[in-house]
């Protein structure tokens, strides 16, 4: 990989699933990043494919225009357009996709495609003015987890990377947000476990812990003890939930930990590296991000965490990840079509 000293101005749309973003970077240093939430998913209790791919047409405009602005250049400047190819929702990846590709054409401009996973796994390189720009070495193992994946990656370098461990049936994320629903709690859930979590014993119920050979995850079974365990309760006492909520959310929240960092701690002491990463939008937990960081301070390892805004999808995390692409002159093709799902 070639070092560039010229300065590269990179706009990036991300529309994988429910929110529309775009960001502006020149060359590593991110100089916007606008996101359009998608609220009306909420009263459904989850993301409508259809609702999503049509609010994306309402947002991407204003919202690449806002990127724009904010960065203070003229898309005159642009060197290059990196988007979201994939995994997500297909009808929401052709909005960005569709949008990229006219954008860098009317430009005459490259196009940059980008992997969602990956660029999760790069947004620990992203670079704000007010930061200390800190970043992990390479090789590094991350800890990459979301609503779709629970996966621990070797990263060899920023184009080069290798799963070592995945899940095999569902993530640490469904799990969060289908035990939330079980509760009654809204949607997404995650984030209504971790702040009743503070509050309640994470010792309080036992949950099922999957036990599989190598680095791989499983989390059905914990879904599956979680939804047992409050039906024989509530046979007993219809108030139980409400009753029981905070210590059900520690415990919930406790064992999805205990299982993601027994597998990891596993992996980093096999492959002896000096830095760790978190990513994805989980890594957003109170909880994991404490115990990541407690084991990192306990093992002399280097710890590397996004910054919230970067943890869930963003557009800085695709425009960093396209920055590194196009130093390899790594570009795609008008013809390039999204995929909704991949691997790395």
């Amino acid at each position: 990989m070639i070092h560039n000293t010229q300065k590269t101005y990179i706009l990036a749309i991300e529309s994988s699933c429910d929110d529309t973003a775009a960001a502006v970077s020149c060359n590593r240093m991110l100089l916007s990043n606008v996101v359009a939430n998608q609220k009306i998913h909420e009263q459904y209790g989850g993301v409508v494919p259809e609702l999503a791919s049509r609010a994306h047409q309402q947002n991407i405009i204003p919202v690449v225009h806002e990127a724009l602005k904010q960065a203070g250049i003229n898309k005159s400047q642009l060197d290059a357009i990196a988007f979201t190819r994939g995994p997500g929702l297909m009808g929401s990846l052709l909005v960005g996709a569709s949008f990229a590709k006219g954008l860098s054409l009317s430009l005459n401009i490259p196009l940059i495609d980008v992997n969602h996973l990956q660029a999760h796994v790069m947004a620990n390189f992203i670079e704000e003015k007010e930061s200390t720009n800190e970043h992990p070495s390479f090789p590094f193992l991350c800890l990459l987890v979301s609503g779709g994946n629970s996966q621990i990656i070797l990263v060899k370098s920023a184009n080069d990377m290798e799963i070592i461990g995945k899940t095999i049936d569902d993530a640490a994320g469904e799990a969060f947000d289908k035990c939330a629903k079980i509760m009654g709690l809204p949607y997404p859930g995650g984030p209504h476990i971790d702040n009743l979590a503070k509050q309640g014993n994470a010792l309080a119920f036992r949950l099922s812990k999957a036990s599989i050979e190598g680095y791989d995850y499983s989390f059905s079974g914990l879904k599956t003890s979680f939804l047992y365990l409050l039906r024989d309760a509530l046979k007993q006492n219809e108030g139980f939930i409400a009753a029981n909520q905070a210590d059900l959310c520690a415990s919930l929240q406790h064992t999805i930990i205990e299982t993601l960092m027994h597998k990891f701690k596993q992996a980093v002491a096999d492959y002896g590296v000096k830095d760790i990463a978190l990513a994805g939008g989980v890594s957003a937990n109170s909880g994991l991000r404490s115990a990541f960081e407690k084991f990192g301070l306990e093992n002399n390892k280097a710890v590397f965490i996004p910054k919230l805004a970067f943890t869930m999808d963003n557009a800085a995390m695709i425009a960093v990840t396209g920055y590194y692409k196009y130093l390899d002159n790594n570009f795609c093709n008008l013809a390039l079509a999204p995929y909704a799902r991949v691997s790395l």
